[in-house]
C-alpha cells in the first residue's frame, strides 16, 4: 500500500515538472516574440526621430534659398510654354516633365527652410519667379558660393511670353538649357559644400535629371 502511494506521488512529480516545462517554453516564445515586435517599432522611431539630429550648415541655407525660387522660375516658364498653341508635343511633355519634378521639390525644400528657422527669399516685384533677377550671367558670388545663375531676366521672359509656335518652342529649349546648367552649378556646390543629407541628397538627383533634360533638349533643338 506504502509502495503504491509513493509510485503515484513521483507520477504526480513527473507531471508537475513536464507542465512547468511547457509553461516556461511558452513564456520564452512569448518573450521572444515580444521582442521582435519590439525591434521594428524602435527603429521606426530612430528613424522618425534622426532628422531633426542631423545638422545643417550654411551652404545648405543657400541651397535651399536659392534653388527654390529657380525651379519657380522653370515652373513660370514651363507654364507660359504650355499655355501656347502650335508647340511640338516633345516640348510639351518635357515642359510637364519639369513642372512635375520641380513643383514637389520647391514643397521640400521650403519645409527644410521652415525646420531651420530661416526664411524663404522675397520674390522681387513684378511678374513671379522672376522680376528683377539677375540675368544668365548670376549673382555675385555668396562667402565664396555662386548665385542663382541661370536665372532669366525680365527681357527673356518678355521675349518667351511673346514667341508663338516654333520659335516659342526654340526659346523655350535654348532658355531652359541655360537655366538647367545654372541649376547644376548650384547643386554640384551644395554636393561638394553642404552637410544635410537630404539636401546633398537632392543636390545630386537635380544633378542627374537636368543634364539628361539638357541632352533631351539639345536633341529636340536640333530637329526643330
Amino acid at each position: 500500500m506504502w509502495k503504491r502511494t509513493t509510485l503515484i506521488g513521483a507520477g504526480a512529480v513527473v507531471a508537475l515538472v513536464i507542465t512547468a516545462g511547457c509553461s516556461n517554453s511558452g513564456d520564452a516564445g512569448s518573450e521572444q516574440s515580444t521582442g521582435h515586435t519590439a525591434s521594428p517599432s524602435a527603429t521606426a522611431a530612430a528613424t522618425t526621430t534622426a532628422p531633426s539630429g542631423e545638422q545643417h550648415n550654411d551652404a545648405d541655407v543657400m541651397f535651399a534659398q536659392h534653388m527654390i525660387p529657380h525651379h519657380q522660375q522653370a515652373v513660370e516658364m514651363s507654364d507660359m510654354l504650355l499655355s501656347k498653341q502650335g508647340i511640338d508635343p516633345r516640348v510639351i511633355e518635357l515642359a510637364n516633365q519639369i513642372k512635375a519634378a520641380q513643383g514637389p521639390e520647391i514643397q521640400q525644400m521650403q519645409g527644410w527652410l521652415t525646420q531651420w528657422g530661416n526664411p524663404q527669399m522675397p520674390m522681387p516685384s513684378g511678374m513671379p519667379g522672376h522680376g528683377d533677377m539677375p540675368t544668365t550671367s548670376g549673382m555675385p558670388s555668396m562667402s565664396g558660393t555662386p548665385g542663382m545663375s541661370g536665372m532669366m531676366s525680365e527681357q527673356d521672359m518678355a521675349a518667351l511670353q511673346n514667341a508663338q509656335g516654333v520659335e516659342a518652342s526654340k526659346l523655350f529649349l535654348t532658355q531652359m538649357t541655360a537655366h538647367h546648367e545654372g541649376a547644376i552649378t548650384m547643386a554640384q556646390t551644395e554636393i561638394k559644400d553642404g552637410q544635410y543629407p537630404a539636401a546633398v541628397e537632392l543636390a545630386r538627383a537635380i544633378v542627374a535629371a537636368q543634364q539628361k533634360e539638357i541632352d533631351t533638349m539639345k536633341g529636340i533643338l536640333a530637329s526643330l
